[in-house]
């Protein structure tokens, strides 16, 4: 097989070392592409994944959702026997209506393939084709993704459920921040009214940056760019969701979105996309349930935890003796999308330039000493993509493992060295980096400099580094009160 972890030109997402095996196993053979995973069923199992557009050889490969449910491989391969593709071929002659939408989805998907690398819009839509029905798994696969296929459609409502027994009660969350959209879906892990407190089941998670907070530090405002690129993003999550089963979408938005003058906008667009209704969280509110995911299934002994959220267009510092209990919070205007704008550095930053970074982050920290009892802090957690990112680069993975992250301390002397590390490169040297997700390269070394400037500033010689945070935080209190 060759390397998935290093596809020229193509856009790198997380992969989990299990999730490999488990696809391994699901296909029955090596997978020839990067891909990560998209959806899963109840099991925890890969349901969905996405492919990258080309495979370890640099082919073309435009399947990129595939079905890897060996149930759902299997009841819509049972469909597929009946003749079913020749009819539904069939039908795109004979209803206008349905050609219609058909076509649609087949441009859409060659859209969104071509998100990860742009001549792969060339390469047809739904399993490679640009009309008809070719393949019925990779229509079905497209509806869970998010896609807007009628045929996928078709197939669900004479598929599902897939698995006999599904919870009704999926909840999903989007927390839109200052750079990224991020989209978690799970179910509850135990039965209501059941003595246990097993954690939730992560049916998907996914991000996505969409610089939703560009130029807001500077007009106040939403520019209409970037509410179009998280429009796109948000209506895929509200279809991803009701594929999977949610009823109840929660989204929440953050520092950018409680910066701008035409936040309703937004609001709007939330409604459309979503069904739901945009919650604008306080800074303090976002600190708490930073804290609430961020610590969720901490040891007690580890306490007093104080967590730092390092956004876009904020950072937030919260305490707490006990995990998942806030008790003091502060929300700064201090984020690395909003410090970049506000130094804008030469590529790559100069010395200067980063003195400007410190000496920003350094005045907001100031607010924090006197404002939260940081100090008295057993264990520091760090949440959010800044923290995830810097230590993905010093273990120097070839594709971005959460595993391999997820409550590892990170210690402030690797901090530094991967700060001067990303400080001396350029932002497409990055942004080619193979755990960066595309749209950080370059804001990263403004949120370096934040977690650098706060451990010195506040005496930890090591963090704690988390993979959950507000958004688990969000769908935790979903679950709560549902």
């Amino acid at each position: 097989m060759g390397d998935l972890g290093n596809l020229g030109g193509v856009a790198q997402r997380e992969l989990r070392a299990a999730d490999l095996d488990v696809v391994r196993e699901q296909l029955g053979r090596d997978p020839t592409t990067a891909f990560t995973v998209v959806a899963r069923c109840s099991a925890g199992h890969p349901l969905v994944i996405r492919n990258a557009p080309t495979d370890a050889n640099g082919d073309p490969f435009p399947t990129t959702f595939w079905l890897t449910c060996p149930d759902a491989v299997k009841a819509i391969a049972r469909v597929e026997s009946e003749g079913w593709i020749a009819k539904l071929n069939d039908r795109v002659q004979e209803d206008e209506g349905f050609d219609e939408a058909l076509e649609a989805a087949h441009r859409a998907y060659a859209a969104e393939r071509a998100e990860e690398w742009e001549p792969a819009g060339t390469w047809g839509g739904v399993a490679g084709t640009r009309t008809g029905v070719k393949c019925l798994h990779a229509h079905y696969a497209y509806r869970i993704a998010g896609g807007e296929d009628p045929v996928g459609s078709w197939v669900a409502e004479r598929v599902e459920p897939i698995h006999p027994g599904q919870r009704p009660d999926r909840v999903a969350a989007i927390d839109q921040g200052t750079n990224s959209c991020r989209l978690l879906i799970v179910e509850p892990g135990a039965e209501p009214g059941a003595e246990s407190e097993d954690p939730p089941i992560d049916l998907a998670r996914d991000m996505v940056i969409t610089r939703l907070g560009q130029g807001v530090d500077r007009t106040g405002q939403l520019d209409p760019g970037a509410l179009e690129r998280t429009r796109i993003i948000l209506g895929r999550y509200g279809r991803r969701a009701r594929a999977l089963g949610v009823k109840t979408i929660r989204v929440a938005a953050t520092s950018a979105v409680r910066d701008a003058a035409n936040r309703e906008r937004f609001a709007e667009i939330v409604r459309a996309e979503t069904g739901a209704t945009l919650e604008v969280i306080a800074g303090e509110r976002e600190a708490g349930l930073s804290f609430l995911g961020a610590t969720l299934g901490l040891d007690p002994r580890l306490g007093p935890f104080v967590v730092m959220d390092i956004g876009g267009g904020s950072t937030e510092f919260v305490t707490g003796a006990l995990p998942t209990v806030a008790e003091q919070a502060i929300s700064t205007q201090l984020g690395s999308v909003r410090q970049t704008e506000r130094v804008a550095p030469a590529d790559p930053p100069t010395s200067e330039d980063l003195a400007a970074l410190e000496h920003g982050a350094t005045a907001a920290l100031d607010d924090v000493e006197g404002a939260v009892p940081v100090r008295e802090a057993r264990t520091l957690v760090s949440c959010a993509g800044t923290a995830t990112t810097m230590l993905a680069v010093h273990l120097g993975l070839d594709r971005y493992d959460p595993d391999l992250i997820h409550r590892q301390w990170f210690t402030l002397r690797d901090a530094e060295t991967v700060l001067l590390r990303l400080a001396r490169m350029t932002n497409a040297e990055r942004a080619a980096l193979p755990v960066m997700v595309p749209g950080r390269g370059d804001v990263i070394v403004a949120g370096a400099v934040i977690l650098v400037t706060a451990m010195r500033r506040f005496g930890f010689e090591r963090t704690l580094v988390s993979e959950t945070d507000i958004l688990d935080g969000l769908a935790a209190e979903l679950l709560r009160f549902r």
